[in-house]
């Protein structure tokens, strides 16, 4: 399977589980479809990041997760702590 078809699958598997979570707790529909904008955004940075050579930020669960609640700010983290790590 290609990486970017994995990435795509990854990134709507963790936005459909956790917006199955969100509704289970009454989360309006504006609210988690903020978080589905925050994580497409960022998701496509990292996906952008790892186009340069030496980033490597693994498209995983929690860096989706980190992205959709955090947005930009959350991808910064994960390219400091790619480096630090």
């Amino acid at each position: 399977m290609s990486e970017i078809l994995q990435f795509l699958l990854i990134a709507v598997g963790a936005f459909i589980v956790l917006a199955i979570l969100l509704k289970l707790f009454k989360v309006s529909v504006k609210t988690i479809l903020k978080f589905a904008v925050n994580t497409a955004i960022g998701i496509g940075v990292i996906f952008l990041l790892n186009l340069i050579p030496g980033v490597s930020i693994p498209i995983v669960w929690w860096t989706a997760l980190v992205c959709g609640l955090f947005g930009i700010p959350g991808v910064l983290v994960l390219l400091l702590l790619g480096f630090i790590l």
